[in-house]
């Protein structure tokens, strides 16, 4: 390895001469001067090759933040912009709009996002028993929107000189004063009963059998439900339709109903004269009259 050279051998002895003088006539030998590190440029320290927002940076976006927030609550809360002002009902059939908006008691004036959806859609259900299902949305900026589908009458039961109309679930949800056309009526015959037609109506009792009979008429082909004037049930496998010009039809129990139809839709097509059909057990169907 090369030595110094000697101009720097020269160099060195000069400073060692300077500093003995300044140590005879009492001078503090001065410090060489420490050389200054290199910055890798101005601005706040930098973590993982990323620089760091500043302090004021990061003050002037919290109150940005806050103000924004603000903002938002109060146009939420606070303005006439957002408000509910509009209730707009849709799917009704036998109700009216108005009795929909009458019993939802939608909160006009308030704040749409304070509007509990939860408890207009309880309230037109508790209120109108008619209705099945309801979806109540917000409808930006001032609008309330009532979606509702109406249950359904399957069978009615007379009540004195009116009528109950009954769903395909055997929910009675309704009572009207003229029977709509096309809805079989309902007879379960408990004061009838003896033998084991009354052990059925033990074991199921009247509401069960109701629902039995529901599904009957749930199931019956369009052709069949228009000229079926009542679904009589004397037990749980024991129902019977009564159809125009006296004619009956032997259901038996309310299982295999879609097969029953089936094969009461043949029958009634391959003997027009017939007054009687058996579909208790429709792999071996039975017909009879002429």
């Amino acid at each position: 390895m090369a030595g110094p050279t000697t101009a720097q051998r020269g160099d060195s002895k000069r400073v060692k001469s300077k500093l003995r003088l300044q140590t005879k006539l009492g001078l503090k030998p001065k410090s060489r001067p420490q050389q200054k590190q290199k910055s890798s440029g101005s601005g706040p320290p930098r973590r993982g090759g990323r620089r760091l927002p500043s302090r004021r940076t990061l003050i002037l976006s919290a109150v940005a933040a806050v103000l924004v927030g603000g903002a938002a609550v109060w146009a939420l809360y606070g303005s006439d912009w957002l408000r509910a002002t509009q209730v707009k009902v849709g799917g009704t059939e036998v109700l009216t709009r108005g009795e929909v908006r009458d019993a939802a008691r939608v909160p006009l004036g308030a704040p749409l996002v304070s509007v509990d959806t939860d408890a207009v859609a309880a309230r037109l259900r508790a209120k109108l028993p008619r209705i099945d299902t309801v979806r109540v949305e917000r409808s930006w900026p001032h609008g309330i929107s009532l979606k509702v589908t109406e249950r359904r009458p399957e069978a009615l039961i007379k009540q004195g000189a009116k009528f109950v109309e009954v769903d395909a679930g055997g929910v009675r949800f309704a009572t009207v004063d003229k029977p709509p056309r096309g809805v079989p009526f309902l007879a379960v015959e408990p004061g009838k009963a003896n033998g084991p037609t009354a052990s059925s109506l033990r074991r199921f009792g009247p509401d069960r059998l109701r629902k039995e009979a529901v599904r009957v008429a749930a199931e019956l082909p369009a052709a069949v439900r228009k000229e079926t004037r009542t679904i009589r049930v004397r037990s749980y496998d024991s129902i019977t339709l009564e159809l125009t010009g006296d004619r009956e039809v032997v259901w038996g129990s309310g299982e295999r109903g879609a097969e029953k139809a089936r094969t009461l839709t043949a029958l009634m097509k391959a003997a027009h004269g017939a007054d009687h059909f058996d579909v208790s057990a429709p792999s071996s169907p039975a017909v009879s009259g002429s």
